[in-house]
């Protein structure tokens, strides 16, 4: 049985100047190999202000001036959800920065003489550490949820096995490719994750040995072809979506009842968090997690791939089948200061808040 290749959407044409603007915005963002989920964001974000727009009768870019753009900042403010909550400072925040980005560059473009966003003040963001955190116990009562006799199940449980091990981000688990799996070498390689950057992590051996047992047993059973090797299947042989993925995972986390909620990302806090509390460096868990820098004017070194795998082996709860064989933790550098450390959480909490916020 063949897979249907999905033909993507066709692009409605602009409807007002603006959106004539934001396409080619857009055009340009992919010209400079902007990644897909990039622009897409500005697409999401640039048209919830056309649409504002649009219902008080602007439709020029020389229409909107800084009043306006306040304008839209406080209904931003005091815009209130389905569930009747206010967006958070930092929805409001993702929300504004296309807006300043994309009027600049009308402004570089000449298209408009004067950048109506460039004196928005944004909403200052607290920094605030991860809540509800599950404990390596807790998490071992989520990775016990899966029917891991029925193929889907076999798959979860490799999934959560794979979250927790390594951390990856949703969308680098729906890209992950059957080459990708290097377990000779105890790693996986991300292929363009976030920023198009490829990195190598470091998989426990006791994620391998689920996520092996997944490609033999179960795979298999739900590949179609042509089978583009995508390592995670649905039941109709195709990749994630991410909110499918989200959702896969969220069932798990709550039917462990552990009085947590979260799904992807509270795995990647997790991972990060207990290798923290298991004496990890800051540094070895950022190349991990894929994050370029902790502070915007600290930079850190590179981390060579065979001590980041010592370490991971050395303060990860889930490292080893027989947790006897974990090596002890060489001190061979001096850890950073506990803020550091904070600054590594809040920046997965503030990622996972611009996560639900995309979705």
């Amino acid at each position: 049985m063949a897979r249907v290749e999905k033909k993507r959407k066709l692009q409605a044409p602009p409807r007002t100047p603006l959106e004539q603007m934001m396409h080619e915005h857009l055009k340009a963002l992919r010209m400079k190999n902007y990644s897909e989920w990039t622009v897409r964001n500005r697409d999401v974000h640039i048209g919830f202000f056309i649409e504002w727009a649009q219902e008080r009768g602007l439709n020029e870019p020389l229409e909107i001036t800084r009043p306006v753009l306040e304008q839209y900042q406080r209904h931003l403010f005091y815009y209130r959800k389905k569930n009747g909550e206010p967006l958070t400072f930092r929805s409001q925040h993702s929300r504004l920065v296309p807006l300043r980005v994309w009027f600049k560059w009308m402004t570089r473009q000449n298209y408009i003489l004067h950048n109506p966003a460039s004196e928005i003040d944004l909403p200052r963001l607290g920094r605030t550490l991860p809540k509800n955190i599950p404990s390596p116990q807790e998490v071992e009562q989520i990775m016990m949820q899966p029917d891991i006799t029925d193929p889907m199940g076999l798959r979860d449980r490799a999934v959560l096995e794979l979250l927790y091990s390594s951390g990856p981000r949703r969308l680098e688990i729906i890209n992950l490719k059957l080459y990708d799996l290097q377990f000779d070498r105890g790693l996986i390689v991300i292929r363009e994750g976030k920023g198009k950057k490829d990195r190598y992590t470091p998989v426990s051996e006791r994620a391998i040995a689920w996520i092996e047992k997944y490609v033999r047993e179960a795979r298999p059973q739900l590949a179609i072809e042509p089978d583009d090797l995508t390592v995670f299947l649905t039941t109709q042989g195709e990749p994630f979506s991410r909110d499918h993925l989200t959702w896969t995972v969220r069932v798990h986390i709550v039917a462990a009842k552990i009085g947590k909620v979260g799904a992807c990302h509270l795995m990647r806090h997790a991972m990060a968090t207990h290798m923290l509390e298991g004496g990890a460096d800051i540094r070895f868990i950022q190349q991990m997690l894929g994050h370029e820098d902790i502070k915007t004017t600290q930079i850190y070194t590179h981390v060579a791939i065979r001590a980041l795998q010592h370490v991971h082996a050395a303060t990860h709860p889930a490292a080893f089948l027989d947790k006897s064989k974990a090596p002890a933790l060489r001190k061979e550098s001096p850890q950073l200061a506990v803020p550091a450390a904070e600054e590594l959480l809040a920046a997965l909490d503030a990622e996972a808040a611009d996560d639900e916020e995309k979705e």
